[in-house]
Parts: structure tokens; C-alpha cells; sequence
């Protein structure tokens, strides 16, 4: 008798997809890390290769001393970053009581324009926006710090990255070990695709970065906003977060603007810098740095977002992207999972045609085929 092969049901396959995402959620502490880290990983291999190659260190030696930079590139940043932070906040009274006086202002002006009361606006204190800012600007540099989760990770990371760099060799044998029934050359392409991704998403994004910096910080200090430096590379820095990250950054100079500057243009013209640099950094920046063999749709892209804040927080929406263009390719390469690869993909020309345009195209090729054999 023969036995007909039917399709994996539904159940089995959204079961291990919770599984998945418990495991994940649970298991946050231990499984971020080692992804941060792989990704450094990938970024600094090139530098590891160098040195064995062209200046035959050995392997231990490489790792190290390409940590080592790490580690002063890292302590140079956060040095300046804290520094910036602490001006910040020593002028922070001064802000919040001329933002407070700017409120009572606005208060003022709808009471005379609109009849109600100042009071049913702001009859408490603890709705005064000056103890609003002042219990809040303390905590810039411990949202920072949080949001990456430094604190715990900041010894594990390096420890990782060291021995990735160290057993690459042995983890990639034992991914063949893993999967027996995988052709070698097939596995070792989807490895090399993966490596590619990441390193052009890093060295792009952190490209886009310095360029994107340097834009907000000329476009501030023509402005005359204080700190246009931190808050120019602050805006660069939270490109990590797609979509929503130059929409936080602008928000922090234009109430510096609001606050030191006589007309509210100037928190006008910030936001309107900030907008002018996201839109040349989306069309033209971005496309001609990055380069990137997968590309991910604007649809899958918002949705990886929201899935990986709610389940890793302010981390998982930096490292949604990297991990959703790297589950691309494993999808792309698996007979049971390509169409999720081709959802997770950009639509084609056709995808994005009305039926009237394709009716239409259809027409016109019918058209153009009547009039070859008529003038043949």
C-alpha cells in the first residue's frame, strides 16, 4: 500500500515557534550577549585576519590585541559621552526653569484665546513641566547605560568576542557536525552569506554614522544650539534603533533651542535639520554605503521592531534588523521556510501594480504584438 507524505501540520509548527520565542524571552541574559558579540565579532574579523596574515601574529595574539582597540575606541567614547552628559546636566535647572517659564507662557496665551482656565491646565505641582525636567534630565545617563545592558555584559562581551575570534575554526566544524544531511559547500554558502550581511550591515551602519554625525553637528552649530557636537553624534548613535531613533535625537536639541534661543524657530530649524539629514541618509546615504546582498521590506522591518523591543527591550530593537536579515538567509537556503524568506524580502515591481496597471500593461503588449504581424 502506498502511503501518501502529507504536509507538517500547522500545530507542531506554531508550538515551536512559542518555544522559540519562550526560550528567547527567558533566556535574554545569555543569548544577547553572545549575539552582540558575534556581531562584533564579525566586524573586527577583517583586522584579526590582517594581523595572522600580513603580520603573522598568532591567533591568541590577534584576538587580543584587536580587543585591546575595542577597549580604547570604547573607554575614548564613553569618556566623551559622559563628560557631554554631566555639561548637560549641571545646565539642566537652567533649562527646565526657562522651559517652565515658556509653559506658563503657552498657559497664558490659551487662557486669553480660548477661555479656559490656567489653572484646570496645571492645578498640581506635580505636572509643573520644570519638576517634570528636573527629575528626568538626572536620568539620561542611566537610560543610556540601561538600555544596553553595559553593566552586566560589559565583562562577558570581550570574553566572548575572544573566543569566537579564537575557535571560529572549531564552531564552524561543528556546524557541519550538525547538520549531516546538509551538503558542506551548501552550508559554507549560507555561513559566507551571513558573514557578508553582517559586515556590510556594521561597516555601513557605523559609516552612516560618522557621515549622518557630522551633518546634525554643522547643521546645530549653525544654529547656535549649546553641546551641537553630542547632540549631532547622539542623533547619529540612535540610528540603531531605525525609524524611531532620529525622532528621539531631534527632540533633545529642539528643547535645548526652546530654552536658550529667543524665537521658537530654532527648535523649528533643529527638528528641520535633523529631518533634511534622515531624508538625505534614507535615499542616498544609506543605499550608497551599505550595500547589502539581502534587503529587508519596510513592512518586516517595522514588525521585527516591535516584535524584538517587546521581547529584548531597547536591545532587541538595535539588533532586530542584523538578526531578521541574518533568519532571511537560513529561510532563503531551507525548502520548508523560503516562503517566509520571500515574505521577509522586497516586494518585486509586479507586487506593488494595481490590476488596472497590469490589465493595462497586458493591453499594451497585445497591441504591440497585433502591429509586429501586421508589419510583417
Amino acid at each position: 500500500m502506498k502511503v501518501i507524505k502529507t504536509e507538517r501540520p500547522l500545530a507542531y509548527d506554531l508550538i515551536s515557534v512559542i518555544a522559540i520565542v519562550y526560550i528567547m524571552y527567558v533566556l535574554k541574559p545569555l543569548i544577547v550577549p553572545l549575539i552582540i558579540a558575534s556581531i562584533l565579532s564579525v566586524m573586527v574579523f577583517p583586522i584579526v585576519r590582517f594581523l595572522e596574515t600580513k603580520l603573522r601574529f598568532n591567533r591568541i595574539i590577534s584576538a587580543l590585541s584587536v580587543l585591546l582597540i575595542l577597549s580604547i575606541i570604547s573607554l575614548i567614547f564613553f569618556s566623551f559621552l559622559f563628560y557631554q552628559i554631566k555639561d548637560f546636566a549641571e545646565k539642566s535647572d537652567m533649562y527646565a526653569g526657562k522651559l517652565g517659564e515658556l509653559y506658563q507662557k503657552i498657559l497664558t496665551y490659551v487662557e486669553h484665546n480660548f477661555g479656559m482656565n490656567k489653572k484646570l491646565l496645571a492645578n498640581s505641582n506635580e505636572f509643573k513641566i520644570e519638576n517634570i525636567l528636573k527629575n528626568n534630565f538626572s536620568k539620561i545617563g542611566t537610560l543610556i547605560s540601561e538600555s544596553s545592558s553595559l553593566i552586566g555584559d560589559v565583562f562577558l562581551i570581550p570574553i566572548y568576542i575572544f573566543f569566537f575570534l579564537l575557535y571560529r575554526k572549531f564552531f564552524i566544524t561543528f556546524i557541519h557536525k550538525a547538520f549531516t544531511r546538509k551538503n558542506n559547500v551548501h552550508l559554507n554558502i549560507i555561513l559566507s552569506k551571513i558573514y557578508d550581511v553582517q559586515k556590510n550591515y556594521l561597516v555601513g551602519l557605523v559609516t552612516v554614522m560618522g557621515i549622518v554625525g557630522v551633518l546634525n553637528s554643522i547643521g546645530l552649530l549653525i544654529l547656535g544650539i549649546d553641546n551641537a557636537i553630542f547632540f549631532g553624534f547622539l542623533g547619529a548613535i540612535l540610528l540603531l534603533i531605525p525609524y524611531i531613533g532620529i525622532i528621539i535625537g531631534s527632540l533633545l536639541p529642539a528643547l535645548v533651542a526652546l530654552a536658550t534661543k529667543d524665537s521658537y524657530w530654532y527648535s523649528i530649524g533643529v527638528i528641520g535639520v535633523f529631518g533634511f539629514v534622515q531624508i538625505l541618509e534614507g535615499n542616498f546615504i544609506t543605499p550608497k554605503i551599505t550595500g547589502s546582498k539581502v534587503s529587508i521590506n519596510s513592512f518586516i522591518a517595522v514588525v521585527a521592531l516591535v516584535a524584538f523591543s517587546m521581547l529584548w527591550g531597547t536591545t532587541g530593537m538595535i539588533l532586530a534588523l542584523p538578526v531578521t536579515a541574518s533568519l532571511k538567509i537560513i529561510f532563503d537556503h531551507s525548502v520548508n521556510l523560503k516562503p517566509y524568506g520571500f515574505l521577509i524580502g522586497e516586494p518585486l515591481d509586479e507586487h506593488l501594480k494595481s490590476a488596472a496597471m497590469v490589465r493595462l500593461k497586458k493591453w499594451k503588449m497585445i497591441r504591440m504584438k497585433k502591429r509586429f504581424k501586421l508589419s510583417s
